[in-house]
């Protein structure tokens, strides 16, 4: 795993894992790399000082400190207001995974009934939608949704 300490297009510094520099590569390139505040997909790495890890042979018995950053009370709430309307998603709409395309097509022109439906699409895939006129909007990923 690789840890970058990253920063949006607003100037919003935040930190990102990736498996290797390939993934984030691949990640940033898809979109899927977005600013934990505003949620811009605009992100490059910051400068960072090399992790040189500690020598094997010591062992430090004292236990560590686990430290964070205050937390901004809006993000909290905004957060929150996200979850709830993950959850009424999921009450109210069809679970349809990676037939989401299809099926909102069907949908978009009358060949099944209308209904709420929630799933997966590929960004090239939720693009050829938009450009259809299909009205598709993408739920936010939770901090949950990744561990």
């Amino acid at each position: 795993m690789i840890r970058y300490d990253l920063i949006c297009d607003q100037g919003h510094a935040f930190d990102g894992w990736f498996r290797n520099s390939a993934a984030y590569d691949a990640q940033a390139a898809g979109g899927f790399v977005a600013c934990s505040l505003c949620g811009s997909t605009k992100v490059e790495k910051q400068l960072m000082a090399p992790g040189i890890p500690a020598k094997a042979n010591r062992k430090d018995d004292a236990p560590r400190k686990m430290v964070s950053g205050p937390v901004d009370p809006r993000l909290a709430m905004m957060m929150q207001m996200v979850r709830q309307m993950r959850k009424h998603v999921e009450e109210n709409a069809e679970y349809v995974g990676e037939r989401f395309a299809d099926e909102a097509r069907k949908i978009h022109y009358e060949e099944t009934e209308q209904r709420g439906i929630y799933g997966e699409a590929s960004p090239e895939d939720a693009k050829a939608l938009i450009e259809e006129g299909i009205a598709v909007h993408p739920l936010p990923r939770l901090p949950e949704d990744g561990n």
